[in-house]
């Protein structure tokens, strides 16, 4: 039997411009897309938002199994600074922590849901904590986490924190504070070395300051002159989003040959989600050619590695 690569790498709906809320890009057939991820040379995929692919396991189980196809994760944003909205917050993690456990899923990838306060300053968070949490709020933060965890728990899930652009965890300072207030509970990272550089961040200081606890790892490249123009035209994350912000792997800054050599230095090895956040219908390369032209390129760089 062959042994299992250190990384494998898997794909995700957000490639395909599937947004968070239901929209046109919902009405893709979730086949084809799977069939595209497989032809690409995908092994593993994240659920995306609930509902897009089925909802009931009977029905997904089989297609992704036909297609050799891995469920991983899904990525579940939730206001985690609300009270008004924690018992909501807490339903959704249930609710997606039910299918992903009849999946046989190993993860479940919690970020704080994006606010028009900052998707207003994407990449371009206030250094002096003007736009920032409160120490209520933080107290707030880390009871909420502490009930996820205890629920992705009771489904066999382990539960990660994603830092991303357009929330109230975006910056290093603020996953910084992330971990202090949520020090009591075991959750890890999922560090993306898109969002991480977007902002403000360098992928490679984050693996090795997190590196005891990095146990998800999402794949995204920055193209620096569609982000200069953004923070210049202080666009929000959508537009920069739509101004093709996030680039095919490879085709942007993120040194990967040095993020992949810190990341086998540390011990990491396991799955890599590959992503190129796009607008649907907005992408000049079909997500289909961009996300197999991505993969070459992280398998010649994993290919490279001492």
């Amino acid at each position: 039997m062959p042994a299992t690569p250190r990384f494998q790498f898997a794909c995700a709906p957000v490639s395909w411009g599937v947004p968070d809320d239901y929209g046109p890009a919902w009405e893709q057939p979730y086949e084809q897309m799977l069939d595209e991820m497989v032809a690409g040379g995908y092994t593993g995929t994240e659920l995306g938002p609930y509902g897009y692919f089925p909802t009931d396991p009977n029905v997904l189980r089989p297609v992704l199994a036909g297609k050799g196809l891995t469920m991983l994760s899904s990525f579940v944003p939730v206001p985690l600074a609300d009270p008004s909205r924690a018992t909501a917050a807490i339903d959704q993690i249930r609710k997606v922590g039910t299918l992903l456990a009849a999946m046989k899923a190993p993860l479940i990838v919690l970020a704080d849901a994006q606010s028009p306060e900052r998707r207003k300053v994407a990449g371009r968070v206030p250094a002096d904590g003007s736009q920032s949490l409160t120490a209520t709020q933080w107290r707030e933060v880390a009871r909420v986490v502490a009930e996820a965890e205890r629920v992705a728990a009771g489904f066999g899930l382990d539960l990660v924190f994603h830092p991303h652009v357009a929330t109230y965890v975006e910056t290093p300072r603020e996953t910084e504070q992330f971990f202090d207030a949520v020090s009591a509970t075991k959750i890890g990272l999922c560090l993306d070395s898109g969002h991480c550089h977007y902002g403000g961040g360098d992928p490679i200081a984050e693996a090795e300051k997190y590196k005891r606890l990095l146990r998800y790892v999402h794949i995204k490249d920055i193209d620096p002159a569609a982000l200069a123009e953004s923070n210049r035209k202080q666009f929000d994350f959508d537009q920069a989003v739509e101004a093709g912000v996030f680039s095919q792997i490879g085709a942007g800054c993120v040194d990967f040959p040095a993020f992949f050599q810190t990341l086998v230095k540390n011990g990491y090895s396991g799955w890599c989600v590959v992503e190129q956040d796009v607008k649907f219908g907005a992408t000049k390369v079909p997500p289909a050619e961009s996300m197999a032209a991505s993969l070459r390129y992280l398998h010649g760089v994993v290919g490279a590695l001492p």
